[in-house]
């Protein structure tokens, strides 16, 4: 069986086998203990398992078409000792970094040096030994079995390409499996921890040099000369501040709530489910709607694209589409330069800001886009949140558990603060969790029947949060704008949501599949008495220049595509990235031109066609211009007077808790934060929920004696005064 196996070895084939098998074995050991890739059950496991396989044939068969026997051994060798280079780098830097390499990481960027090189000897660990012990095993099994009597035949180029037809069906078979676990995974990359997942990293490391190079060749092209068009677009669609409004919230704390997968038609919405109960699916939000401190709107959209969510916070944050195809976040997002809300108002008004988020960082790339929009911190569940199963969903902390969480560091932050909290419970496919379920549906959907039930659960974390920030002291000094993130109910499935909406669902139609893109969009500013529920029509890329008109800032000389709700010069033309187009008069889908406010076709007179021309030809510039800005990196040739680029250097996520409390304690004196003005008295012991995942909760539930969360009566009184104050 040995001498068997030493001369397969001693073939060119053999020993080309046992290198791919010894690579194979090592990725998918680093997979496990080096990488953290949130693989969920046994198919993602198959496919993580076969994935370094159609890789390493193709890398290792290169080899094979070296003629000269020896020449082709060594070659082999050298190509087992690069592919193990990179994966060793990814390991080393993900250890560090919790990321994986790019190309610009290793070349382009002037840190590249830090990261890869003194630095690489502290972030090393006994265990990376592993990653080259097989290196030089190959190495003596070569010169132990093989170098001397090696075959010497030219090997045919036949079984050279061979190898590689090999290598590329088992690549496709290997991303049919993933597009099955994981649709549109290349077009729609959400994450660089799923391109590894599922297709590895050799895959993952030639992705992202075709997307670099696409970026590269845009942005090389571009020069000053192009920001003309863009000033020349602005200054011809800026709306004018209205005066009634502007400033009013001037000096106030900014909390922006990411209502993920929220749909307008849930606003006022009451169901009666199976066992005869009727209640409203959001009661707290309706409330905000309907205050006398809100700016609630009944017409605004969402114009996300591929990039979903990521594509909805370019937005709130920039006022800048995302991209025709997959997401702005994560192609080029790290890279250009953006006059970002938290940029705008640190200069401004001296703001802190930060995001918080119960996923992994990495997600959308956010890890490194924050960086570009200028945010202070990050706190996400890679440092600042613990999860478990019972305390999690797919996407993250529950929301409960999450906005509970989130006060510690809240409390913390110096004011005024821009803080945003994206929630992730009300997330598809929705699943049933009986610890949280109000209704009792039974629509013959499943996604439909769980959606309201996460819905209300979100309404529920909502309510708690609020109360919160009364308790704390917070409230009163806080604008709050929510946002639906975009729709969560998919088109195929609105026929069902139909009878539950009053809708009849014989008579639905591409008009009412539009008008499910409504989002909602609350600005909830306390003390303010102005509150109105307005029905002009608006999108998300509207949202950022109305929230920075209301705190005071003019924004005129920022490059911001949307214009302010509350302004009387606001156009009204809400353009979606497949080139649909909704306006108080019309609603244009392809070649179909509707009535918006009755959803009767329009008939094609001479009068009709001229104006749908002229409002394509506006909706069609606001998205080319959006695209000229991001694909061209257009703002690193325009700075407005009074404003400093991002200097992305200053960010580092790691671990954002620590340095918040780095940051406080060099301030001194000069804290402004909650914490530090109620002389060390927290707040959290103030925040009250009713999660059955929350220790206290859990406790009392099993019957164990445990310390119940104090209710603001019970503070001492001197704390509490501190604390409302």
């Amino acid at each position: 069986m040995k001498q068997k196996l030493t001369e397969q070895l001693q073939t060119r084939f053999g020993f080309f086998l046992f290198a791919v098998v010894l690579f194979w074995l090592k990725t998918y050991f680093a997979y496990h203990t080096a990488f953290s890739l949130g693989v969920d059950g046994w198919f993602q496991q198959l496919i993580l398992f076969i994935n370094p396989i159609a890789t390493t044939l193709l890398i290792l068969g290169i080899s094979l078409f070296v003629k000269n026997p020896k020449k082709g051994y060594r070659s082999l060798i050298a190509l087992y000792f690069f592919n193990s280079f990179l994966l060793f780098a990814n390991v080393v830097y993900y250890r560090e970094f919790t990321d994986f390499l790019t190309l610009k990481t290793i070349f382009g960027s002037a840190n590249a040096t830090k990261n890869l090189g003194s630095g690489v000897i502290a972030m090393m660990q006994p265990i990376d030994l592993f990653y080259w012990i097989d290196a030089f095993v190959l190495v003596y099994v070569y010169k132990k079995f093989v170098s001397k009597n090696r075959e010497e035949r030219i090997f045919k180029k036949r079984w050279a390409f061979a190898t590689v037809a090999a290598s590329i069906a088992i690549f496709a078979a290997n991303l049919g499996l993933a597009e099955i676990s994981r649709p549109q995974l290349l077009t729609r990359t959400f994450d660089r921890n799923y391109i590894v997942k599922y297709l590895g990293i050799n895959v993952y490391t030639l992705y992202d040099g075709i997307k670099t190079a696409q970026a590269n060749q845009v942005r090389a092209s571009a020069d000053s000369s192009d920001m003309a068009s863009v000033l020349d677009y602005l200054g011809e669609h800026y709306a004018e501040p209205n005066q009634t409004y502007f400033g009013q919230a001037q000096g106030k704390n900014v909390v922006y709530i990411h209502l993920e997968s929220m749909q307008q038609f849930l606003i006022d919405l009451s169901l009666t489910d199976e066992t005869g109960t009727t209640a409203e699916v959001t009661p707290f939000l309706n409330s905000l709607y309907h205050s006398n401190d809100s700016y609630s709107y009944s017409n605004i959209f969402h114009q996300t694209g591929q990039g979903k969510t990521s594509d909805a916070e370019l937005m709130l944050d920039n006022s800048l589409f995302g991209l025709p195809q997959g997401s702005a976040f994560t192609q080029i997002g790290a890279d250009n330069t953006f006059q970002s809300a938290p940029a705008i108002l640190s200069e401004t008004f001296g703001y802190t800001s930060a995001v918080f988020h119960g996923n992994v960082g990495s997600f959308w790339d956010r890890d490194n886009v924050y960086k570009s929009f200028d945010y202070d911190y990050f706190f996400d569940a890679d440092s600042s949140y613990t999860l478990t199963d019972e305390n999690s969903v797919e996407y993250g902390l529950k929301d409960k558990l999450f906005f509970q969480e989130s006060a510690q560091y809240l409390e913390q932050l110096p004011q005024p603060f821009y803080a945003k909290f994206i929630t992730v419970s009300n997330h598809f496919p929705f699943p049933e969790d009986e610890m949280n379920n109000t209704f009792a549906l039974d629509t013959g959907d499943e996604t439909v029947d769980g959606y309201f039930n996460t819905v209300h659960y979100a309404d529920e974390a909502l309510a708690e949060f609020f109360q919160y920030m009364k308790d704390a002291g917070l409230y009163d000094n806080t604008i709050f704008v929510l946002y639906g993130d975009h729709f969560g109910i998919s088109s195929s499935r609105n026929e069902t949501v139909a009878p539950l909406i009053g809708a009849n669902a014989d008579l639905w139609g591409a008009y009412d599949d539009a008008m499910m893109q409504k989002v909602p969009f609350i600005i909830h500013n306390p003390g303010s008495g102005t509150g109105q529920i307005s029905d002009v029509y608006g999108g998300q890329i509207d949202i950022l220049p109305t929230v920075m008109h209301l705190l005071g800032v003019d924004t005129s000389a920022y490059v911001q595509l949307g214009q302010d709700l509350l302004s009387a010069q606001n156009e009204g033309i809400v353009v979606f990235r497949n080139g649909s187009i909704v306006t108080s008069e019309y609603t244009i889908l392809g070649n179909t031109v509707y009535h918006t406010q009755t959803g009767t076709l329009a008939y094609q007179t001479e009068e009709v066609i001229q104006k749908v021309a002229e409002i394509r030809a506006q909706a069609e510039l606001q998205l080319a211009i959006s695209d000229q800005i991001i694909n061209g990196d257009l703002l690193r040739f325009y700075t407005p007077d009074g404003f400093m680029p991002v200097d992305k250097s200053l960010h580092n996520y790691v671990d954002s808790p620590t340095e918040l409390e780095e940051d406080i304690a060099e301030l001194g004196a000069l804290n402004t934060s909650l914490y530090y003005t109620n002389n060390g008295v927290s707040s959290v012991p103030l925040y009250q929920t009713d999660a059955p995942e929350f220790p206290a909760n859990k406790a009392t539930a099993e019957g164990t004696v445990t310390e119940e969360q104090p209710t603001s009566e019970e503070i001492p009184a001197e704390q509490q005064t501190e604390i409302v104050e």
